[in-house]
Parts: C-alpha cells; sequence; structure tokens
C-alpha cells in the first residue's frame, strides 16, 4: 500500500511539473558530458530579444536589465516582449521567410500580407486555426484574402510545387521524389502519399473577379488521381485526398449536372462546388488526430529558439531520422495540443529552459568537437536573418526610427541590381532596406533558410556597405551624436558597447577605446565612426550567441 501511495505521489508531482521543468529534464538527461554554464545577462538579454523581438535592446533597456537584481527579472523580460509590440513583427518576419522562402509575387501585397500575419500573432490565433485558415482561404473573407499569397507567390501555382511544399512545412516531409515512385531510402515516403496530398491540391487555382479582386476558387473534383512509378509504369494506381498515411476521401458523385455545386457562377468566378478538396486539407491537416502537425510545429519552433530541430532537417521526418530526443519530441507535441496550440505559451516554456539561457561558451575542459549540436549541453550559435540583421544594424546606429518614418512611395523601383551597380541611390525607406537586406543576407528563392551558411558576402557588407557608413553620420538622435556629446572616453566605450554588443566593455576594451581616441584627438568624430564600424564588423555583433 505504502509503494502503491508514493507511485501516486510521484505521479501527480510530475503532472504537476512545469513544461520548462520536463524539458531540461529530458535534455539533461541525454546531453551525455559537462553542460555550459548559465548565459550572462548581458547573453541572454540580447539572445532573448533578437529570439522574440527580433532585434537587439537598445542602450537604455539594456543599462535597466543588468542593473535590474531582481530574480524574476528574465521571466518577466520574457513576458514582456511576449506581450509587446515587437513580437508580431519578428514573428511575421520569421514566418515569412519560413513559409514563402523569399519568393517574390505580386497577387498580395507585401503590406496586406505584413499586416495579416501580424494581426494573428499579435491575437496568438491558435497554430491549427492559423494554418487551418492560411489552407483554407479562398478571398471571400476580405481578411484573410492576403493568405492566398501562400498558394500564388513564386511557382506555387504548380500543384506539384505546392504539393511538396505543403508536406514540408507542415508535415515535416519533403515528398519531392515520391512524385516520380516510392522514395528510394526512406520507407515512410510512399507514391500513394504524395499524391494523395496532391489530390486535396490540384482543383485549386488563382482567378480575379469583374472588379480584379484576386480569389483562390477551385474547380469540380470528378475523379482519383491516377499515378504509376517510372520504375513499373505499367501498373496504375489511383488514389483520393488523403493524409500521408490516412484514410482516403471518398469523391462524390452527383446524379443531376448542376448538383455539384453549392452556389452558382458570380461576378466573374466559378460556381462553388459542394466538394472542397482544399477546404478539407484545412480541417484534416490541423485536426488533433493528426500528430504530424503539431509534431512538425513544435519541431520548427524550437529550431527558431534552439538554432537546431529535435528532427533536423526539419523536413525528414521519418523513422531513418528519427529525433535526437524522442520523448521531448512527444511532450512538447502533447502539451502544445493540450493548451489548443497556444504559440506563445510553448515559446515562453522553452525561453524559461536552462537548455535555451546556457551560455555558447563551452564548458571548461571541453572542446567544441567533443559536443554534438543536438545534445543542446551549450547554446548554438545562430546567424542573424536578414531581416534581423537590418532591425539590429538600424537600432545599434539610431537609424530605426527614421528609417521605418519615411513614406513608403508607390512607384519604388528599388532593385538589388541596380543599386549595386549604383544606379540607384541608398534606400531611405523600410522595405527597400529589407529588399537589400534580403538579397544580401538571405538564400536565393526557394531555398530554406535552416542551416548556418557563413559568407564572405555577409561580412563584406558590414566592412564595405556604404549605407553602414551613411548610418554613422551624426544625425539627430543616432549613436554617433550620442557618442559625439561625451568627453569621458570610459562614457564612449561603455555606450558603444551597450549600444552595439548589449554588454557592458571589459577593461582592456575600455583601455583600446581611450588609447585610439587619444591619438585621434583631431579627428575625433570620424574616430567615433570607425570605433562603432569595428564592433558592427564582429562575429559577436553579426551572431546571435
Amino acid at each position: 500500500m505504502v509503494s502503491v501511495l508514493l507511485i501516486g505521489m510521484q505521479t501527480a508531482a510530475t503532472a504537476e511539473e512545469p513544461l520548462h521543468a520536463e524539458i531540461d529534464r529530458l535534455v539533461n538527461a541525454a546531453a551525455g558530458g559537462s553542460l555550459a554554464e548559465q548565459s550572462t545577462d548581458a547573453e541572454f538579454l540580447r539572445r532573448i530579444s533578437l529570439d522574440l523581438a527580433g532585434a537587439i535592446p537598445t542602450a537604455a533597456k539594456t543599462r535597466s536589465f543588468l542593473n535590474d537584481t531582481a530574480p524574476d527579472k528574465r521571466t518577466r523580460l520574457i513576458d514582456h516582449l511576449l506581450a509587446g509590440d515587437d513580437y508580431p513583427r519578428r514573428m511575421q518576419q520569421a514566418l515569412t521567410v519560413m513559409w514563402l522562402e523569399r519568393r517574390a509575387g505580386t497577387t498580395i501585397k507585401d503590406a496586406a500580407w505584413n499586416k495579416y500575419l501580424q494581426a494573428s500573432f499579435a491575437a496568438n490565433k491558435p497554430w491549427n486555426e492559423f494554418v487551418r485558415e492560411l489552407i483554407a482561404t479562398d478571398g471571400s473573407d476580405e481578411a484573410a484574402r492576403p493568405a492566398i499569397r501562400f498558394f500564388v507567390d513564386g511557382g506555387r501555382a504548380d500543384h506539384h510545387q505546392l504539393t511538396r511544399d505543403v508536406g514540408r512545412l507542415f508535415l515535416g516531409m519533403d515528398l519531392q521524389c515520391a512524385q516520380c515512385h516510392d522514395h528510394p531510402s526512406i520507407e515512410d515516403y510512399l507514391q500513394a502519399d504524395y499524391f494523395g496530398l496532391y489530390s486535396y491540391l490540384k482543383q485549386s487555382k488563382l482567378q480575379a473577379d469583374k472588379q480584379k479582386i484576386p480569389f483562390l476558387v477551385e474547380t469540380v473534383t470528378q475523379t482519383r488521381i491516377e499515378f504509376q512509378s517510372v520504375f513499373t509504369p505499367e501498373d496504375k494506381s489511383q488514389t483520393g485526398p488523403r493524409l500521408p498515411g490516412g484514410k482516403e476521401v471518398e469523391i462524390p458523385t452527383f446524379e443531376k449536372k448542376g448538383d455539384e455545386f453549392a452556389s452558382p457562377a458570380k461576378d466573374g468566378l466559378p460556381g462553388v462546388p459542394k466538394f472542397q478538396p482544399r477546404k478539407l486539407l484545412a480541417e484534416h491537416l490541423t485536426s488533433n488526430e493528426n500528430r504530424r502537425f503539431a509534431r512538425n510545429a513544435v519541431n520548427r519552433f524550437w529550431f527558431l529558439m534552439m538554432g537546431r530541430g529535435i528532427v533536423h532537417p526539419l523536413d525528414l521526418l521519418h523513422r531513418e531520422n528519427p529525433p535526437s530526443h524522442p520523448e521531448l519530441l512527444e511532450l512538447l507535441t502533447d502539451r502544445f495540443v493540450a493548451h489548443k496550440y497556444d504559440l506563445k505559451h510553448l515559446l515562453r516554456e522553452i525561453a524559461l529552459t536552462a537548455a535555451y539561457q546556457r551560455s555558447s561558451l563551452l564548458p571548461d575542459g571541453v572542446k567544441a568537437t567533443d559536443i554534438a549540436p543536438a545534445s543542446y549541453r551549450v547554446a548554438l550559435t545562430k546567424p542573424l536573418s536578414a531581416e534581423q540583421m537590418a532591425w539590429t544594424l538600424m537600432t545599434a546606429t539610431g537609424n530605426l526610427t527614421r528609417i521605418t518614418d519615411t513614406p513608403i512611395p508607390e512607384d519604388s523601383k528599388f532593385t538589388y541590381k541596380d543599386y549595386v551597380n549604383d544606379r540607384i541611390p541608398l534606400p531611405d525607406n523600410l522595405p527597400d532596406v529589407l529588399l537589400l537586406f534580403g538579397a544580401t543576407f538571405g538564400n536565393p528563392p526557394g531555398v530554406a533558410e535552416t542551416e548556418f551558411a557563413p559568407s564572405t558576402k555577409h561580412s563584406l557588407f558590414l566592412m564595405n556597405e556604404k549605407l553602414v557608413f551613411n548610418w554613422l553620420q551624426p544625425r539627430e538622435g543616432t549613436l554617433m551624436q550620442r557618442l559625439s556629446k561625451l568627453d569621458n572616453s570610459k562614457a564612449v566605450a561603455e555606450e558603444l558597447y551597450l549600444t552595439v554588443l548589449t554588454r557592458r566593455p571589459e577593461t582592456d576594451e575600455t583601455d583600446i577605446v581611450t588609447e585610439f581616441l587619444e591619438q585621434n584627438k583631431d579627428r575625433r568624430q570620424p574616430a567615433l565612426a570607425e570605433l562603432a564600424w569595428v564592433l558592427l564588423s564582429t562575429a559577436e555583433f553579426r551572431l546571435n550567441h
């Protein structure tokens, strides 16, 4: 009886254990070696600000946090950032890169797409509802119309490209090879799975009404999809809509012509069918019964915070590529579903973990080659995305307000090619700045940004870019203006390091600043700009560590 009571007490304690504590228990149990120390307050402040706000904090915010002695200040900061105005923008930028992969399009304007995503993240729309809306949208709901962009940008009007992307982004399955045959090396990826997913999407197409408003319409589905392997073309197979490993949806038949429509053609748009596979996909994909959906979501958001997926690569979830922490992945999936797909709750719990808050410095006596990235024994270094880099550089130099407040011309003709060939002036509004940074720090269109690929192009931009030098001019409210008003070299060093690197300078760094300014006292303003430029060019600035 006593043993039974003890077991019951242990079970109750486990049930009450916060998710972040359970995460740490599972990560630490599998670590296989010593763990890095907890990050310093400065390291944590910079990391969490980049991850949840998309930019480094100002010098004033850094001073305030570093001077705060309250034991709960990290938790309060996490909650403050999740409730802040920068969080929706950060998530909009991150998910735009993840979902659209820098594909260009003109059907839906950037401003409308950004507003739609930011409103969804600001409202903390449950993730399953968000994706359901994204997949099901047809344009009839004006508020959700921008979601059409997911289906039409950069080649996605091709149903095979769309099928592959839906599989990768929402199921964690890259079924590209299964289009022509069962995957040769991954038993889980079948040709029937590919065409089951394709069958949900093949009848959708973009069409404008008489007012030239874009809609995503579905034509009538009458038959199952026929397919055959390139290796055995004589063997024909068929399937209707179905999720990988799921039950096929029966395609209804209608005896009388016209009965297949729920509503007739109107305003230049075709009639609306009673059977709409894409709307069914939105329901089936995001249902609680489809654990692949929730599992893929938590894996991708874990990657966003931690720098590596529990399943990595993110779109190769299958038996031959098992998760590094199977129990952890299932725990996160269970809790995500139990909390009704609450994204803020998930991100908060990850941010509260000791695993997230570890230092990126190696434990004493441990070499980098001794630590597997998937162990999470040390914080992984992450590259700043193009959007994080732009926002961080504007914040550090003090040009953010000026750039974001500049009116956006309706006829902007800024292109990266024209800019690098000196045919147009410096970008002075936010969309043009983001276009430049996307072309410099982002991947080519259609290439996922899930791997760390250092490039000399990135370094050369910060070292030689004329826009950076322009931002280091002493305009009103900028870093350069603040530094120019400081007579004390120690104060200059502190302001410079707090602003650019989100930390106070070491003694030797202060000495270097003092000596350099003394040597260049006859050219103080250029010397201040050179000091800032040097820090902006460091790996410490370019990376999230």
